[in-house]
């Protein structure tokens, strides 16, 4: 069977070898094309069109059509950088706090309780399995622990504005947007934990980086957001605006790290978090502008993450064993998920589909699951091909499974229901 595989992916080579990436125009060029075209076709036929995105950068990748142009593979770890930096102000220029307050209990566990299950399943099992050690079975477990905005955010719109949940919707958005802040924190503690020497050391920075992180993310937050109250500068200047300071404070961390760490990221989402309150009036306009720069960088993301997987290891026996763990960790989140609804008012079907909805990782997977190969580290290759997998195989899943049962999991609000009846 192996041998079968084999040989199908040779004959596939062979196939897309035609693309012959020797320019980075053509390869920019089939990207956003192929890109653009298939992720619609994915999208008519109820696929997450990053599933395709990601199939197109295996396809295009060395692996398979080699055509991309290795110009363009060598700068990907800072074009995925950047589309990080995006992610993370999205999301702090979308965290509504009065809602996590509103919704309560369940929406604040939500943000990191069913994350740290998965991230004690892995470290478990994965040293277990794949003979990993604790600490490179801790990154692993964050890259693999975030939820997917990008999958379910837009499912939990459709579901407030058609009155399904009641404020169900609002749980599990709340919850989704702040999990993948707090996973990829996790990440970086991590990483650090895996690649410096002394794990002291290492445990004592992670504090202290949150600490100035947060602190400078303030101090920068309240200088953009006063300038932007007192100067009234058009959207795009503004984005601007946001996208180079965002820029400089991870140059500052560069340049600091020698002597100290900071969280440049969680700097750039407490900017963006404090941007938003300020400047309440003109925030849909920045979110919008973000958004439409995500449309872009979403497609390069998922198709360099795509073309950076060796898609023989992902078929190999590793790649099984990988699958496995997946397996377990989604286990220990649906434990954390049912922990966190425990008492509350939901029901038993409701709390079914919260399970569903907390399913889909894709977006912070393919962020940082090629992070560790970048830099070198021993576990690089699992890391980025465990992120893969992920990503193919819980983004359709997870879709699938809430478009098929919300109306026979989710109840009607009352208003709707009348609605319906009278035609």
């Amino acid at each position: 069977m192996a041998d079968d595989v084999y040989k199908f992916f040779l004959m596939a080579k062979s196939a897309f070898s035609i693309f012959g990436g020797e320019s980075m125009f053509l390869s920019l060029g089939l990207i956003f094309v192929l890109g653009v075209s298939g992720g619609i076709i994915f999208e008519k036929i109820k696929i997450p069109k990053l599933v395709w995105y990601l199939l197109l950068g295996i396809c295009l990748g060395p692996s398979l059509g080699n055509g991309i142009d290795p110009l363009l593979l060598q700068i990907s770890s800072y074009l995925r950088q950047i589309a990080l930096v995006i992610i993370l102000t999205r999301s702090g220029l979308s965290l509504d706090l009065r809602t996590l307050k509103k919704v309560g209990r369940p929406a604040i566990l939500m943000c990191f309780l069913p994350a740290c299950f998965e991230i004690v399943g892995v470290s478990i099992f994965g040293p277990l399995f794949l003979k990993i050690s604790y600490t490179e079975a801790l990154l692993l477990g964050s890259v693999l622990a975030a939820v997917s905005p990008a999958v379910v955010v837009p499912r939990m719109i459709k579901l407030k504005e058609n009155g399904y949940g009641g404020s169900l919707p609002e749980v599990v958005m709340a919850g989704a947007s702040c999990d993948d802040i707090v996973v990829i924190i996790l990440f970086y503690a991590f990483k650090n934990l895996v690649s410096n020497q002394t794990l002291q050391n290492s445990l004592l920075q992670i504090p202290l980086s949150i600490i100035l992180g947060i602190l400078l993310g303030i101090g920068i937050g309240l200088g953009v957001g006063y300038t932007f109250n007192k100067i009234k500068l058009p959207t795009v200047i503004q984005i601007l605006l946001m996208l180079g300071v965002s820029f400089l404070m991870i140059a500052l961390e560069e340049l600091a790290k020698s002597y100290i760490k900071i969280s440049a990221l969680l700097g750039i989402i407490v900017m963006a978090l404090i941007v938003q309150r300020m400047n309440k009036d003109r925030v849909k306009e920045i979110q919008k502008g973000y958004n439409n720069l995500w449309n872009g960088f979403e497609i390069l993301l998922f198709v360099l993450i795509g073309c950076a997987t060796d898609i023989y290891y992902a078929f190999s026996k590793e790649g099984a064993i990988l699958l496995g763990i997946l397996c377990i960790s989604l286990i220990f989140r649906s434990l954390g998920v049912l922990l966190c609804v425990l008492k509350t008012p939901f029901h038993f079907k409701e709390k079914v589909f919260i399970l569903f909805s907390y399913l889909p990782k894709a977006t912070v997977q393919a962020s940082i699951g090629g992070i560790a190969l970048s830099e070198g580290l021993s576990c690089g290759p699992l890391v980025l091909t465990s992120a893969v997998i992920a990503i193919l195989f819980t983004a359709p899943l997870g879709a699938f499974l809430m478009d098929i049962s919300y109306k026979k999991l989710l109840k009607l609000s009352p208003t709707q229901t009348q609605e319906l009846a009278n035609g």
